[in-house]
């Protein structure tokens, strides 16, 4: 998964040019997953032949480990919460689709199955770093993601910190829910797969999230 996430990052953002210090930053998101793997649900899709067509990772915050928006943008989570009663706190990564894959229904499978325990509580929130032009779609999409800092390059996109509320994921949500997978306890190194088919084409999107 760190694999495809790094390399689909450079095939969408800097024309399948791969910087040198490639192998690096794959290990650097291998290790990263590895500290994080107790507490998150890894779900994938892959295609008739095993080849991963797309990934997302979702993560409940232990109040403990450095979450990436942290790392990353030196954002501490509880300064962006305004106030509001929190529950859980949860983040969201590893989300990569496949250059050349024309399904937006793989999208919205991998999302709103990412963001279906933060639906489970009005005071839940999430916190993710996301591509510039993904940002875009997600809004067109209806889901409201606010803005907590500076966009930074990483993986070779423009990578901008937001936080997602219940209020603003709870919307896309209920009109998706459907494409969800059926609840799982599964967690650690195991993952959720997706279903192979797609049944949606749409013209070819290129957009990560990290």
């Amino acid at each position: 998964m760190s694999k495809f996430v790094v390399t689909e990052n450079f095939n969408h953002h800097s024309n399948e040019i791969f910087p040198g210090n490639y192998q690096n930053d794959i290990d650097s998101v291998y290790k990263e997953e590895m500290g994080f793997l107790e507490h998150s649900k890894i779900f994938i899709s892959r295609d008739d032949q095993g080849d991963l067509l797309g990934t997302i990772r979702v993560l409940k915050w232990d109040f403990v480990s450095v979450l990436p928006i942290q790392k990353m943008f030196g954002i501490d989570p509880f300064l962006c919460t305004e106030g509001n009663d929190i529950n859980e706190i949860w983040h969201i990564g590893r989300f990569a689709i496949k250059k050349g894959v024309r399904d937006v229904n793989l999208l919205k499978k991998l999302l709103v199955s990412a963001i279906a325990p933060i639906c489970t509580h009005k005071d839940n929130i999430a916190f993710a770093e996301i591509d510039a032009k993904l940002l875009r779609v997600l809004k067109l999409m209806g889901i409201k993601a606010k803005i907590v800092g500076e966009s930074i390059e990483y993986l070779g996109s423009e990578t901008i910190p937001v936080c997602m509320s219940y209020s603003g994921l709870i919307d896309f949500y209920n009109e998706n829910k459907n494409l969800a997978l059926p609840e799982q306890s599964i967690t650690g190194s195991n993952s959720y797969k997706l279903p192979n088919k797609v049944v949606f084409n749409a013209e070819n999107r290129n957009y990560t999230l990290v």
